[in-house]
């Protein structure tokens, strides 16, 4: 993982409410297993229409769009069945955050330790991602994580919440296993100065 601090990019809406993992990627994606492959999945039904065509009329697919890194999506991002490669198909596909009201709990975990910062911001914040999309597709937006912050154009910002543990592997790059590796030393002391108990049963 890259460690997170600062992320400014150009925002991208899909408002619709309730996208769930199957529609993020098919389930047919989930037999691959190179993750860089898994950006042509993204959004599959509602990028190409029957015959594999781009659907013009898909946001993703407007040429204004194009190098997007911050998806501003509906309420509930990431219901349904739980899959690590959605948020995969994403981080592919080049976003590096989400913004929206509120996300699906198994999505916004497989989301975080893999990466992918998930931005929960109010309804008015919400509302006024979209308008300014939808009024500018080349609007940007800052994400700071060590200030849990999103400054939109005009300098406004809005507060985001992340728990503390998670927020600091995110910072450093690092994942629960890079953590427990990080804590090596206080582990191994930790053991020194509290040794195994030998547990002995009594004969009759």
């Amino acid at each position: 993982m890259h460690p997170i601090s600062i992320i400014t990019g150009r925002i991208v809406a899909l408002p619709a409410h309730d996208i769930d993992t199957d529609q993020i990627i098919p389930a047919r994606y989930l037999k691959v297993t190179d993750k860089s492959g898994l950006a042509e999945g993204l959004f599959y039904a509602w990028r190409f229409d029957a015959d594999g065509h781009p659907n013009p009329d898909f946001v993703l697919n407007r040429p204004e769009t194009h190098g997007a890194t911050i998806l501003v999506v509906g309420r509930n991002f990431g219901c349904g069945s739980s899959r690590e490669h959605a948020p995969w198909a994403l981080q592919g596909y080049g976003f590096k955050a989400v913004i929206s009201p509120s996300f699906a709990d198994i999505f916004r975990n497989n989301a975080l330790k893999n990466g992918l910062l998930t931005v929960q911001t109010d309804e008015e914040t919400w509302q006024q991602l979209v308008s300014l999309f939808e009024e500018d597709p080349t609007t940007e937006v800052t994400i700071d994580l060590a200030a849990q912050t999103v400054t939109l154009p005009d300098g406004r910002q809005a507060r985001f919440p992340i728990d503390p543990f998670t927020k600091h592997c995110l910072l450093q790059g690092i994942d629960q296993m890079g953590f427990l590796l990080n804590e090596e030393d206080a582990i191994s002391a930790y053991e020194s100065e509290h040794p195994p108990r030998v547990v002995t049963t009594a004969r009759s």
